[in-house]
């Protein structure tokens, strides 16, 4: 890993970042697409990975001419979505991530949380996983009415904390991602862990596959 530019505060992405979920979604995701008789292809699918669902559902219903209302596909979502991450006894967090954040911690390093997830998800992992103590910030896509790619919510992570976006490190796994915290003039780390196989990262600055790669260049 190449030395890190200045900066003062760190941004993470959650699923695929903080923890093991980007399967899981596609999978449930999968299901709901046969509920309705949508041949989604994998090619396509990989593409909304990192987007809010109600981004994802408003461009399937332009390609693929679904009869049911937004509102309807994203509460249908949801309708799973939530109650599985209540279920969940566990949260499965990325190797070294509690090591990575404690670093960061100790280093007085302001952190926030971004995600497309829906609210009620990022809570629930945020206090079933013990990480919410990391997050005094937490910024969705429902705060600035944009999902990512577009930069808005990396933007207003930003503004809460109070720095420059150029001041910030953002740690992503998706294509969507990444673009997004390019677009806000931030520096990319992505992470390619569990789930992100299929997700074009070359526009990040770099590119890692664990976290103690990070941990290592902090105590330099």
């Amino acid at each position: 890993m190449q030395p890190l530019p200045e900066f003062t505060a760190v941004i993470f992405d959650m699923d695929g970042v903080l923890i093991n979920s980007e399967t899981f979604y596609s999978e449930m995701e999968q299901v709901h697409f046969k509920m309705l008789g949508l041949n989604i292809p994998h090619e396509e699918h990989v593409t909304y990975q990192g987007t809010a669902t109600d981004e994802m559902w408003r461009t399937i219903k332009e390609k693929h001419g679904v009869p049911h209302s937004l509102e309807e596909l994203v509460e249908m979502t949801g309708s799973l979505t939530i109650p599985t991450f209540q279920e969940m006894e566990e949260i499965p967090l990325m190797p070294k991530i509690k090591d990575l954040l404690e670093v960061l911690k100790g280093k007085n390093i302001p952190l926030a949380l971004a995600s497309s997830s829906y609210p009620e998800v990022i809570d629930i992992v945020l206090d079933k996983s013990g990480l919410r103590k990391y997050f005094p910030i937490t910024v969705n896509s429902k705060m600035v009415g944009k999902s990512k790619p577009a930069p808005d919510i990396f933007l207003l992570a930003a503004k809460l904390l109070g720095v420059n976006p150029g001041e910030c490190i953002v740690i992503e796994d998706s294509t969507n991602g990444i673009r997004a915290a390019r677009d806000a003039g931030m520096y990319c780390i992505a992470y390619n862990g569990p789930g992100a196989e299929f997700q074009d990262q070359s526009q990040a600055q770099q590119i890692i596959t664990d976290y103690g790669e990070i941990i290592r260049i902090l105590g330099e």
